[in-house]
């Protein structure tokens, strides 16, 4: 039973971090710091999982999955809370209609702390809403997890990765044609912008080209791409109805900070590495993690090896392949160092070194010659 509670942390620790927000006030500074401290030191202090269990129990992994969505919109909620105003849609009806002030009851917040909230509920819900879509949106043949991952990136903008991500990243990872990985020298966040551009030209390109093959038009509701985009909108609408215009700015700036995030991680994962397009995808064309509080935070997403090596492997099963080329460290620990650009390439350098001498087949390392005539 242990080997199921682990996956649960994650959620008790977002509990944690929305309670924290509740109080309001220092409370905020408190919680941010803790709920870092705890997976930094975790990482550091408790070592690699390398365990690999069966877990047989069907019933709780689908529990344990769709229960991201109501957590998603607690951590909305509550950064809605923050900023909701008497004067906004919800609140001003409730008063009239029923004397209820909904807004004596929500978090008591400084402007800093209010700024200091949203890259916490933003590691919170990239954890719990992108972590879990990467997962459901790979289960191609399950239509129900597809469209429950993809709402949950709707908080976030990107219900639409759920194209890009199966049907371009996995098939042209480590290669040019990738958005998704970074080439050797590219900072974060020159890379979040290009990302963020390229996965979305890639995934209305292959949306398109289904839509064509089946005669349908492509300006319509039968274009995936579209109805991604309408649900942000309707969320986006939510955030508008509970707390006016402040709502929007919160629910804008939420998603954006957890795309961000996402592509932070993304940028880890892949950063360097390059692939013949003509080699199948193996281990080595992916950065690793065994660390254990990583692992049991994200479903057992660090093991990107085994992930892409087989990507429509379920989390539960992924192997820890200690073979394969191994991060800097633990996801959060890792995602700092990426934020300082001049650490990062100082520290990848050496990794990168490694990888070629010991991973690159020869075909590779003509392709990173090549990169720096």
């Amino acid at each position: 039973m242990l080997h199921y509670f682990k996956f649960f942390n994650f959620y008790i620790a977002v509990l944690f971090g929305l309670i924290s927000i509740w109080f309001g006030g220092n409370a905020i500074y408190l919680g941010f710091a803790l709920y870092l401290a705890f997976y930094v030191l975790g990482d550091a202090l408790l070592g690699d999982d390398l365990s690999e269990p069966p877990l047989l129990n069907a019933g709780l992994l689908k529990v344990m999955l769709y229960s991201a969505l109501p957590l998603s919109c607690c951590i909305l909620a509550t950064a809605l809370a923050l900023v909701s105003t008497p004067s906004a849609p919800l609140p001003h009806l409730l008063y009239a209609q029923f004397n209820i002030d909904i807004n004596a009851f929500t978090p008591q917040a400084t402007t800093m702390q209010t700024i200091v909230a949203i890259p916490f509920l933003a590691l919170m819900l990239g954890g719990v809403a992108t972590v879990v879509a990467h997962e459901l949106v790979h289960r191609v043949g399950n239509p129900v997890a597809v469209c429950i991952g993809r709402w949950l990136l709707a908080f976030s903008f990107d219900a639409n990765f759920s194209i890009e991500h199966v049907y371009n990243h996995h098939v042209k990872v480590a290669t040019q044609d990738d958005p998704a990985t970074a080439p050797r020298g590219r900072d974060v966040y020159t890379h979040f912008v290009i990302a963020f551009m390229g996965t979305q030209q890639a995934g209305w390109h292959i949306e398109c080209k289904r839509l064509e093959r089946n005669k349908l038009p492509k300006i319509s509701l039968h274009n995936k791409c579209i109805r991604g985009w309408l649900m942000s909108a309707f969320l986006a609408l939510v955030a508008f109805s509970i707390a006016g215009i402040n709502g929007i700015a919160m629910f804008v700036a939420l998603g954006i900070s957890t795309k961000f995030t996402l592509e932070i991680v993304n940028y880890m994962e892949h950063y360097g590495l390059v692939r013949c397009p003509r080699q199948p995808v193996r281990p080595r064309h992916s950065w690793n993690s065994n660390r254990r509080i990583s692992c049991w935070t994200m479903f057992n997403l660090p093991r990107h090896s085994h992930h892409h090596a087989q990507g429509a492997v379920p989390f539960e099963k992924l192997k820890a392949l200690q073979d394969s080329p191994q991060m800097v460290s633990g996801y959060i620990s890792t995602m700092v160092l990426a934020l300082i650009p001049p650490l990062w390439f100082r520290i990848m350098e050496k990794k990168l070194a490694h990888w070629d001498e010991h991973f690159a087949s020869d075909r590779e390392k003509e392709i990173i010659a090549k990169q720096f005539k």
